[in-house]
């Protein structure tokens, strides 16, 4: 059985993971102003964003996650004839209604794709399994990667779909933000309580950042730091930790609101780098989405792993 994967784009992943793995993605529109922007975790789009510095004024910006219609169309024109079996993870449904798209789309992919692949010479039945990661940008990674490594095991889709829910349900999203006031911004125009302007204020003026936490597709304050560089050694020791104690899946992810090159010289990393080194897990760097960019500012770290569930330690 030809199996294969569909993520949408805020999904934070490297370019030679996706391309590796042959992973569809469902794309995001953008509307900043005048212009549009393509998310579709296009290296050169997220550059071009990058170089535009348009980070600092896109709290405004519209977003539009794939419609069903598309997703229909991808998956009809292309993913039926190529695979036999497509898992699609999204982001979590409490942030985006890309999972009910993709839930209604699955609908009409499901009724029509006989006459498809009949037309084409594809013989059998396609499926389609459609699993929410209750987490955002990184903290989607884990899932996706456990995806990748059962389709290579050549795994039952059954059993596919059953360790995916599982590592969904124990995966963690760790994001330290630059610009409060950006994010405070575009939380309150989404209908997010999640910082108050007050936080957003104080916090600005005292150089105080929170590491937000995503889990189980609710997102809160679990810390506050002093600094984004503090913030940034402190969330690399927390992470580093929890490697050493053990994660369900080999690999942690961080993305970050700009060019890769600066992850280097940020605080912790290269403890965090030799940590995971020691323990056999591996280190992926993923530019964060443009839609990420938009959500939470420029210069944003995100991090995403799976462990057994744990308080956070900050």
């Amino acid at each position: 059985m030809r199996m294969g994967l569909a993520i949408d784009a805020s999904c934070d992943l490297p370019q030679e993971f996706l391309q590796k793995h042959r992973v569809a993605i469902m794309p995001i529109t953008v509307r900043l102003d005048s212009e549009v922007f393509m998310d579709a975790r296009n290296p050169a789009e997220i550059q071009r964003f990058i170089d535009r510095r348009l980070g600092s004024r896109s709290h405004s910006a519209e977003t539009e996650p794939c419609p069903v219609e598309e997703v229909q169309k991808l998956f009809l024109e292309k993913l039926v004839l190529e695979q036999d079996c497509v898992f699609c993870l999204t982001i979590t449904a409490t942030r985006s209604p890309i999972n009910e798209n993709v839930n209604k789309a699955s609908f009409a992919i499901l009724k029509n794709y006989r006459q498809v692949r009949e037309k084409a010479g594809v013989p059998g039945p396609f499926m389609m399994r459609v699993v929410d990661t209750g987490n955002v940008f990184t903290g989607a990674a884990p899932a996706v990667c456990e995806a990748a490594r059962l389709i290579a095991a050549n795994e039952s889709p059954s059993t596919i779909r059953e360790r995916l829910v599982h590592i969904a349900s124990h995966s963690y999203g760790y994001m330290l933000p630059r610009d409060l006031i950006h994010l405070r911004n575009r939380i309150k125009k989404r209908g997010d309580r999640s910082v108050s302007l007050l936080s957003a204020m104080v916090g600005t003026a005292l150089d105080i950042k929170p590491i937000l936490r995503c889990f189980r597709g609710e997102t809160s304050p679990v810390g506050k730091v002093r600094g984004f560089d503090q913030g940034a050694e402190a969330l690399f020791g927390y992470v580093a930790r929890r490697v050493r104690a053990g994660l369900m899946v080999p690999v942690v992810c961080i993305s970050y609101g700009g060019d890769l090159e600066v992850l280097p010289h940020l605080p912790g990393y290269t403890e965090l780098r030799q940590a995971c080194a020691e323990c056999g897990v591996e280190l992926m760097e993923a530019p964060m989405s443009i839609t990420g960019m938009v959500n939470v500012g420029e210069g944003a770290v995100t991090v995403g792993f799976a462990a057994e569930e744990h308080e956070a330690e900050f």
